[in-house]
């Protein structure tokens, strides 16, 4: 045939069938939609509406093939309404065939015929005419579904067939492609009616077969059978299911009078012969596992692929085109998925809800996860538990606040560093273990609290516990000491801001045994003293001017202080050791002071430096409580757009800078780089020592104590550099530079320089204090000699005479005066030359 002739052939057809959809319109839907309400009206007024689209689309067809005849004889491929329209007309005739399924898988078609059956005894002889085979005794149910469905069914093999003939007569023109697209296209529509109404008959069956209480909670239009274990063997190996059923958007398990749904999107399928030794399929799905036992291997498969396909299917919202085919094949769905879940089996989340990332049935990712008391947790999930960075809120039980949580998680955990803002106004920064506070951590109430305070110390199961910081505001002073179960336990120095320092054990937060006072004016004190600093018992005073008073003390209100003792008069001036006397270094051996900072870096180093736990181990970099208050617009941001100093491949970097010109400079970098370690380590350490010995720290009986500190840091930060280096040899196969160990330039003596700067300002205030008197006598001295003459000042300091002023030189008889200014100007001269 040739191409007009094909066209001609097409366009007999498509008005037959468009004169065929007017009499089925107004036979069959007009009546039926006039004759008012029924079961499942929504579904056949949206069939109704595809039907009218159809409709539409074949008289277009004809109208653009009656104008192509009008306009011209001679007609191309490109005059097909049908080609270069195909994929409009594919998905028209997709819409209308699923809506035709969903009402024909809910008996819809029975309900029509039963409901409105005086209506279908006036059209029963107008139905004859559409069916040939179709006799009074028929089911009027059948007829309609076979009249709405047969005639485009017909329609498409037409189609089918003009597509072929057109091939054929087009010989080599260049719309042989579009050609062959277009009818493998509606050769895919074919096979996906025949598989829609086969689901839909399957489906219907399956309704039929069930009783009203599995109907009521299952049957919907949309849904369709696509597998069942009686037709294809499986069971389930929970023992609790005597049938399974696969639906396009869940998998149920029946069990007597019971029922269990799985939603699609929320399960994972795959092989599990070697977990079980049989020919099973693993299920998995939030709260719940378990495996589909089949006979054979070849059933296994075909669950398998049907599941897999049905996941797949149900998270891209769309059944595929045509739904089962070989071009889905090997397309299983994604293991990560994003989901909203609500949780109701029994545990810490029952009722929460959580809306994120899912993988193999489990929270895997990031999320949300909010409870019914208003709790709720942002941040990092694996394997279904809070593990990362997350940022968690618990309300207060008696106030309308919160405490805000943002921490490092460790399987479902608090562990690592974090930030905690609580309900009260108390900020914590520090570390944490198994949801408590534990190891080195900052404490701090602000001042606009009742009774504000700062802890800088460590930490044992939520209480203050070893060496630690206390500081008061409201009381002006500051324990530096060890800690017991919250309480003041063991060796400590309090420190006021008058001046005023003591040395004292201290029990379970009380003072026990003698120790050391020293007071504002150099007084020392050894013996017992009350809270108050009020000498009882036995004790001793030194005074500055070395007197000494040895004796027993009292104190009575109606007589204050009273002692008996011996003083000695003597009147030795009392030395340097005592009136500079050095606290803290037996009691606080400074091997043993911040030994929690340095653990959770030594960790750090032996888990290989790996970039997921560099935050955990030492989050001292990161940012402040304030420039994290984003909470969970932070989780989603990306971090490392953020600006902060570039980070570098910082073992890379250690085996570039080993030689001596280098490696200073290399530190340098590093101590001023939050994101290196070193450079972390070194901002963990500056906030702990000025947390002893700032402010109401400074007191010049620390200095010695500061010292051996600042030194202890330059040693550990080179053993840690070294622990660095030694990874890093290992890491990119280069020899290890055992000499640098030995190097007395390489060693702390190179680090110290390069730290001192931090810790400068309260270094030298310690200083000032240390040296205040020998100070005050230089300035009083300086005072002095400002009032004497010039003559006097340069005598005493000793300068030749012929620079004197001549003024004040006396001449004898024999000299003259300009003679004697010659020769000063000269030596002067001379004098300069030599200072150039």
């Amino acid at each position: 045939m040739s191409i007009v002739e094909v066209a001609s052939l097409l366009l007999r057809t498509e008005e037959t069938f468009s004169a065929y959809l007017a009499r089925i319109n107004s036979v069959i839907l007009a009546p039926l939609l006039q004759s008012g309400s029924f079961e499942n009206l929504d579904v056949f007024l949206r069939l109704n509406d595809h039907f009218h689209v159809l409709w539409d689309l074949t008289e277009e067809g004809c109208r653009s093939l009656k104008q192509t005849f009008s306009a011209s004889e001679c007609i191309s491929a490109q005059d097909f309404y049908l080609i270069w329209k195909a994929d409009l007309f594919l998905d028209q005739y997709v819409q209308y065939f699923s809506t035709f399924a969903s009402y024909a898988a809910v008996q819809g078609f029975e309900h029509a015929a039963t409901n409105k059956s005086e209506v279908w005894k006036s059209h029963k002889p107008a139905l004859q005419q559409f069916l040939a085979d179709f006799s009074l005794d028929a089911s009027v149910a059948v007829a309609l579904h076979t009249v709405l469905h047969k005639p485009f069914r017909d329609q498409l093999q037409q189609y089918s067939l003009i597509l072929s003939k057109l091939k054929g007569s087009a010989g080599q023109c260049p719309e042989n492609e579009a050609i062959a697209d277009a009818t493998n296209k509606f050769a895919k529509l074919q096979s996906f009616v025949r598989q829609v109404l086969d689901e839909a008959c399957l489906t219907k069956s399956l309704w039929k077969s069930l009783g009203h209480k599995f109907t009521d909670v299952l049957c919907t239009p949309e849904r369709r059978l696509l597998e069942d274990s009686r037709n294809l063997a499986v069971f389930s190996s929970t023992g609790r299911s005597d049938r399974v059923l696969l639906f396009n958007d869940i998998l149920v398990l029946i069990q007597g009078s019971s029922i269990q749904s799985f939603d699609l999107k929320l399960v994972w399928v795959d092989a599990a012969e070697r977990e079980t030794g049989k020919y099973a399929v693993r299920i998995a799905a939030p709260e719940d596992e378990f495996f589909l036992l089949a006979k054979d291997p070849k059933a296994r498969a075909v669950w398998q692929w049907k599941v897999n396909q049905a996941v797949r299917q149900a998270l891209n919202g769309k059944r595929d085109f045509p739904l089962w085919s070989r071009d889905s094949e090997g397309s299983d769905p994604s293991s990560c998925r994003h989901f909203s879940f609500t949780f109701r089996a029994e545990g810490r989340l029952k009722n929460a809800v959580y809306d994120g990332e899912w993988c193999l049935g489990r929270p895997h990712g990031k999320g949300t996860l909010t409870w019914p008391d208003g709790r709720n947790y942002v941040g990092d999930f694996k394997d279904g538990l809070e593990h990362g960075f997350g940022i968690c809120l618990v309300p207060r039980v008696s106030e309308d606040r919160y405490d805000c949580y943002k921490c490092h998680w460790q399987e479902g955990k608090m562990s690592g560093y974090g930030i905690c803002e609580y309900g009260n106004e108390m900020v914590y920064k520090g570390y944490f273990k198994d949801n408590l506070r534990h190891g080195f951590g900052i404490l701090e109430s602000p001042s606009c609290t009742e009774r504000p305070f700062k802890y800088t110390g460590h930490w044992e199961n939520d209480k203050r516990s070893g060496y630690g910081i206390w500081d008061d505001e409201e009381r002006a002073e500051r324990y530096i000491g060890m800690w017991h179960e919250d309480q003041r336990h063991g060796p400590g120095i309090v420190v006021m801001q008058s001046g005023v320092c003591y040395q004292r054990m201290f029990h379970m937060d009380k003072m026990v045994g003698s120790g050391i006072l020293l007071l504002e004016d150099d007084s020392v004190y050894e013996g017992n003293f009350t809270p108050e600093l009020t000498f009882v018992g036995k004790g001793k005073l030194a005074f500055p001017n070395g007197f000494t008073l040895e004796g027993t003390f009292s104190n009575k209100s109606s007589q204050g202080l009273q002692t008996q003792g011996i003083l000695n008069t003597s009147g030795e001036q009392p030395h340097e050791q005592m009136t500079k006397l050095q606290l803290g270094q037996k009691e606080f051996p400074v091997e043993v002071r911040w030994e929690g900072v340095f653990s959770q870096f030594l960790e750090f180093i032996h888990l290989g430096c790996r970039g997921d736990m560099e935050e955990a181990f030492m989050g001292f970099h990161v940012q402040t409580s304030k420039e994290l208050r984003k909470s969970q617009e932070y989780l989603f941001c990306q971090r490392e757009n953020e600006e902060v100093p570039a980070k570098v491949d910082i073992l890379g970097e250690l085996i570039v800078h080993q030689e001596q010109g280098t490696l200073q400079c290399y530190l340098e970098q590093a101590f001023q780089n939050s994101l290196h370690p070193l450079g972390k380590l070194l901002k963990m350490l500056t906030l702990a020592f000025q947390a002893t010995y700032s402010t109401t720290g400074a007191s010049k009986h620390l200095l010695t104590m500061a010292q051996e500190e600042v030194k202890h840091y330059a040693k550990k930060i080179w053993e840690f550099y070294l622990g660095l280096l030694h990874l890093a040899s290992e890491r990119k196969g280069r020899p290890y530079a055992e000499d640098l160990e030995n190097s007395s330039l390489n060693g702390p003596n190179a680090i110290l320089p390069l730290i001192l700067p931090c810790f400068y300002p309260d270094l030298f205030m310690l200083y000032m204090l240390y040296h205040e008197k020998e100070d005050d006598l230089y300035c009083q001295g300086v005072v002095d000699l400002s009032q004497e003459s010039d003559v006097k000042l340069l005598e005493f300091l000793d300068v030749r005479k012929h620079f004197w002023p001549l003024k004040d030189l006396t001449l004898t008889k024999h000299q003259r005066r300009s003679l004697v200014k010659d020769r000063c100007f000269l030596s002067a001269t001379d004098c300069l030359r030599n200072l150039m």
